[in-house]
């Protein structure tokens, strides 16, 4: 049986403090996740801070692991893990703009590998765009990052490479607007 969050709540209305303390700790003791999400609540920007440096680990690793193969559902899933942790939507939006920068890096030392990865790191650029549009200082934060994967990719896959541009060119700033 699955508990409900109205159910959750009624609850822990009838909890006293130190019976929430109680609970709040049991839960931090037996869940890395809790511990995690507790962290970024409670210790703020440091926490936030280090739980991005090991999503960028992770996202590295699953371009460029130690051993094995590509895992690019692992760098995805660090991606969504630290958005749903630490609720911090410009550093969630720079590691995804970090997955498409280290896909344009694996896909320049091993060239054409097949469609998926081109179709993922598309996708998560497509994202970022459309964060970008959103927030304009975003934009504005990651416009070098963001023309720079365009021209990166100059070389490689033509459709890769027109995707990507036309992603670019469709936020809808100028080159006026980044200096």
């Amino acid at each position: 049986m699955k508990l409900k969050v109205s159910d959750l709540k009624k609850q822990l209305k009838e909890y006293d403090q130190k019976e929430l303390i109680k609970l709040m700790a049991d839960l931090f003791k037996n869940s890395k996740e809790a511990q995690a999400f507790l962290s970024a609540r409670l210790l703020g920007e440091e926490a936030i801070n280090e739980l991005y440096t090991q999503a960028k680990n992770k996202i590295s690793n699953g371009f460029f692991p130690q051993k094995g193969s590509l895992r690019l559902s692992e760098a995805q899933k660090a991606i969504s893990e630290f958005k749903k942790l630490s609720d911090d939507t410009f550093k969630t939006a720079d590691l995804m703009l970090y997955y498409v920068e280290q896909g344009v890096e694996f896909t320049d030392d091993f060239g054409y590998v097949d469609d998926t990865i081109f179709s993922s790191i598309i996708k998560m650029y497509e994202k970022v765009t459309i964060i970008c549009n959103k927030e304009e200082e975003y934009y504005h934060s990651f416009a070098d990052r963001l023309k720079k994967v365009v021209s990166d990719t100059t070389d490689m896959n033509w459709d890769f490479h027109d995707e990507l541009t036309y992603l670019y060119y469709d936020m809808g700033y100028s080159e006026e607007d980044e200096e």
